[in-house]
């Protein structure tokens, strides 16, 4: 097997915001081009398998995380990927043979083991799974008690070492497996969400994903609602497109099905189903930042007066309409490990990101697509309206949308944004953002591509275009 660290990519480290401005490039950690690639990445350990992840490798994790966390009991579920049996089987035994009793729930969305690892008694757990990756990708998403994720910063680099360092002495005694079968509970809680959704027509491309493991039985059980779907056959080597639905030309296929069939909207989970994109009734992506602005308006109506996050990419109109809604902004760097942590420190009710990640207080402070969903035809049930009506309400402002740049100088890059829009109101929370009163940019680091990645929004479409041109400009050329 090939060790992480034989493979060549960009070592993300620092944040640029615990970095003076008048430090030179080589100050900056997170931007040097190094022979060491991890699997151990920001938010969760993820590689192609069985170069970068074999059954071995995945012994040592979960033994590591045992050990890490000093755990007694840990939660397990897994994905559809051809490979996820084997991983996940290895990942267990790795904890058993140090002494820790598993709870494995099977064939799971992440969102259904994040709800395990919340409900029952356990110092944590993880989903084997590589979310949106191509098919021959395997990882893990780990969480330590009540469903609180491990990022790079809390954990997963102290399991990397534990890895790395060799085999840890197993223990006098083996824990013990118990299988336990949640679908049913979970598709229950869910459903506790749906309330007074009208009759309505949607379409729903599953991509194959695991959102087919138990969203349909979630949407069979609501009154009226009639299902007309995409690609509802689990398999992981996903035959029709990838799981991403943050790519525009994966939901071409849903636009087309909501258009041919008259339904209300489109719905696209990504392989894990802890995202979800929408597509109103006229074919039209409406995307995550105005999804939470939606979303918002039954948080806060339930719960006045809460934060409602979201990432620093998201349209002005996000905190504008949230403090209309009477609820607290509160804008966070991008991420679920991020976002989730700042959610609990700053009473926050749930939120959004842009990547189509929707969290929930009322669901252990974790993302979920098909409760995002369920709460989206709550509120246009209770509005009387259509999702078109109620996004082109919000569209105010004129955006690009992430553009990605790749660049051999991040840091001189960001320097010189740095430098012509000094006159702007810079912050450093994720990448840079520059703020004017009539448009703002954000400009980040990748935290697993060599990537810059650009958003920008202005209060007209043509002032949009000069700074996008400038931008491009000072950048390069978009990839």
């Amino acid at each position: 097997m090939t060790t992480p660290s034989s493979v060549a990519c960009w070592r993300v480290g620092a944040t640029r915001r615990e970095i003076p401005h008048h430090c030179e490039k080589h100050d900056f950690p997170e931007f040097e081009r190094t022979e060491t690639v991890s699997i151990f990445k920001a938010y969760d350990i993820r590689g192609t398998y069985p170069d970068q992840i074999d059954a071995a490798l995945a012994r040592k994790i979960g033994a590591a995380m045992v050990h890490f966390l000093g755990a007694k009991r840990l939660v397990v579920g897994r994905d559809m990927r051809t490979m996820a049996p084997e991983i996940q089987d290895a990942v267990i035994d790795g904890m058993l043979e140090q002494g820790c009793d598993v709870v494995d729930i099977g064939l799971a969305s992440t969102p259904m083991v994040y709800y395990a690892i919340g409900k029952l008694p356990c110092d944590g757990g993880l989903a084997v799974t590589a979310s949106h990756n191509p098919k021959e990708y395997i990882g893990f998403k780990l969480c330590r008690a009540e469903a609180r994720p491990m990022s790079g910063d809390t954990g997963i680099q102290d399991i990397r070492q534990l890895v790395e360092s060799g085999d840890l002495p197993k223990a006098a005694r083996a824990g013990k497996r118990d299988s336990v079968d949640l679908k049913s509970e979970w598709v229950d809680h869910i459903l506790s969400f749906a309330q007074g959704i009208a009759p309505m027509k949607i379409a729903v491309d599953y991509a194959n994903g695991m959102g087919a493991n138990e969203s349909p039985a979630i949407f069979a059980r609501v009154p009226g609602l009639e299902i007309v779907s995409l690609y509802d056959e689990l398999d992981g080597t996903f035959p029709n497109h990838e799981a991403n639905p943050l790519k525009e030309s994966n939901l071409d296929e849903l636009r087309a099905l909501v258009q041919r069939s008259g339904a209300a909207l489109g719905l696209a989970f990504d392989g894990d189903a802890d995202r979800c994109a929408f597509v109103d009734e006229a074919g039209r992506t409406v995307h995550a930042d105005l999804i939470t602005v939606i979303l918002a308006r039954g948080m806060l109506e339930r719960h006045p007066g809460k934060g409602i996050i979201y990432d620093l990419r998201s349209s002005k109109v996000v905190p504008e309409e949230i403090r209309k809604l009477g609820g607290r902004p509160v804008r966070e760097r991008v991420g679920h490990s991020f976002m989730k942590e700042t959610m609990r420190r700053e009473d926050c009710i749930g939120g959004g990101e842009l990547s189509g990640h929707f969290y929930f207080a009322e669901n252990f402070f974790t993302d979920c697509g098909v409760l995002a969903a369920i709460l989206v035809l709550n509120q246009l049930s209770a509005e009387k309206t259509t999702l078109k009506v109620a996004a082109d309400a919000l569209r105010k402002y004129h955006g690009t949308g992430e553009i990605n740049f790749k660049v051999a100088d991040k840091a001189a890059r960001m320097q010189a944004v740095e430098q012509k829009y000094g006159d702007g109101q810079i912050d450093f929370l994720d990448g840079i953002t520059v703020t004017y009163p009539d448009w703002w940019v954000n400009v980040r680091p990748s935290n697993t591509e060599p990537y810059l990645r650009m958003c920008l929004e202005a209060d007209t479409a043509e002032l949009m275009a000069a700074k996008r041109a400038e931008l491009i400009a000072l950048l390069g050329d978009p990839v």
